[in-house]
């Protein structure tokens, strides 16, 4: 987008991302966390093992096929990881860094500590406010528990801004940074047109579009937790040759989070207030605690008590910043490439080449298509949800073909807006979904306690 009409696009979106993410969203979502956290009584804390039994207790690569009744509880979690696990983990984080330095990644910690309460009660909420839809399939999210919190028109007004908002976040625009960070990856590993990449992932992606919630849960399950060791692995065995840089990469973050110029070595610019802005925005867009995605999947997930699925859906924010967007920041970080004016998935491959050579492109690339592309898998699936609540069984198929197209597009457009707008329709769908979240967060207390029978 060029010439005058691409600027005045640019400068909304600028705008936007301004008030909702160096002001709003930035208090919101720390003090939804906060607040969750309190009143739930630390229970990403008290409740982590148990979170981490159920994860391991339901580990599976072959579980039962899912249906209209539903998914395993695994399949539900690996479903919300495919979204969860994206470009945030590898684009994302050397965006932030690049642009917030390396403290970012403290203000992600921060963020993600927080947002386990949040994301508990979003599945919680889910579980309890799922329903049936016209086509006999259990459905469930957002638009469900806000029209519980709010009846009438303001509830239908509010579910309604939160179903077009998050169609148009993830669905259309979520899914184009995708396969923008694939094509670019691709680009520089191995020298292929991103647009041609754009079209081979359009194809796969519509087959399993088409598949319906079976085959997604399928995709999902197999997928997500072989894409996550071999990262893992591939970083681990980074860091062991960074091994005496990474004791400094952690005194980095934790210096700059709070004093950026002590260790920016002369990088202009970088204040806390950038840190915050760009390690939570980041946070979130990897995470998507308190965004109200993930709800779409935990909805589906057949469990005897909706608190049940809520101790396992924290698990997807532990892994997706914890432990996958943690080691990416240290790769980066310890490579000292942070401040080279390299970002997102160029800098990110920089880091990994200095250590494996140009093996380095090619390991990344082959993860952003893993890791973009079941993010696709998983944001299409949200979208369509909202999208039967919304207009019907009927307009799937027309949603299913715009965000094929949009995937193809995407591959080709220029990062910088994409992930802007990106970041303005992701924050646009928070707020509705944290109104919702706050006006039942005493119907949350309720469940957890197991008191809620009589509601």
């Amino acid at each position: 987008m060029t010439g005058g009409a691409g600027d005045v696009v640019e400068a909304i979106v600028a705008l936007m991302n301004t008030i909702l993410w160096d002001y709003a969203l930035l208090f919101l979502l720390i003090a939804t966390g906060i607040y969750f956290t309190i009143r739930l009584g630390f229970i990403q804390v008290r409740k982590f093992g148990e979170g981490m039994r159920r994860l391991f207790g339901n580990f599976t690569l072959k579980g039962d096929k899912a249906g209209k009744e539903g998914m395993s509880s695994f399949q539900a979690l690996t479903t919300a990881i495919a979204a969860q696990v994206g470009t945030g983990n590898i684009a994302g984080a050397a965006t932030a860094i690049a642009a917030g330095g390396p403290g970012a990644i403290f203000w992600m910690w921060v963020s993600a500590f927080f947002g386990m309460s949040t994301i508990y009660s979003e599945a919680v909420l889910a579980q309890k406010f799922k329903t049936t839809g016209e086509d006999g399939q259990v459905t469930g999210g957002p638009i469900y528990y806000i029209k519980a919190a709010f009846k009438g028109k303001f509830g239908k007004f509010l579910a309604g801004f939160f179903s077009v908002a998050i169609i148009l976040a993830l669905g259309f625009m979520g899914n184009m940074v995708q396969s923008n960070s694939i094509g670019s990856a691709f680009e520089n590993a191995f020298g292929v047109k991103p647009i041609y990449v754009g079209v081979v992932c359009a194809v796969v992606a519509a087959f399993i579009f088409l598949g319906g919630v079976k085959r997604i849960a399928a995709f999902t399950e197999k997928v997500v937790p072989i894409m996550a060791a071999l990262y893992i692995v591939g970083c681990a065995a980074i860091l062991c040759i960074n091994h005496a840089t990474v004791g400094y990469a952690f005194q980095q973050i934790f210096t700059m989070a709070f004093n950026p110029q002590a260790m920016a070595g002369g990088v202009i610019g970088l204040s806390v207030q950038k840190a915050m802005r760009y390690g939570v925005a980041r946070g979130l867009f990897s995470n998507e605690a308190g965004m109200g995605s993930t709800p779409h999947a935990h909805a589906l997930a057949k469990v005897e008590k909706p608190q049940d699925q809520g101790v396992v859906a924290m698990m997807g924010v532990f892994i997706d910043t914890f432990i996958i967007l943690t080691l990416t920041a240290l790769v980066i970080i310890s490579s000292g490439l942070w401040s080279s004016g390299l970002d997102g998935a160029p800098l990110a491959q920089a880091a990994f080449n200095a250590a494996f050579g140009s093996f380095g492109n090619v390991f990344i690339a082959i993860c952003m298509l893993f890791f973009a592309f079941s993010t696709i898998i998983g944001w299409y699936f949200f979208g369509e949800t909202n999208v039967k609540a919304l207009f019907g069984q009927k307009a799937v198929k027309i949603y299913a073909a715009i965000v094929v197209v949009f995937i193809v597009v995407g591959s080709g457009l220029r990062v910088d807006l994409v992930w802007n707008m990106s970041d303005m329709f992701n924050g646009l769908m928070v707020l509705p979904n944290l109104i919702g979240l706050l006006a039942l967060s005493g119907l949350v207390v309720k469940i957890t306690k197991g008191k809620d029978k009589e509601l």
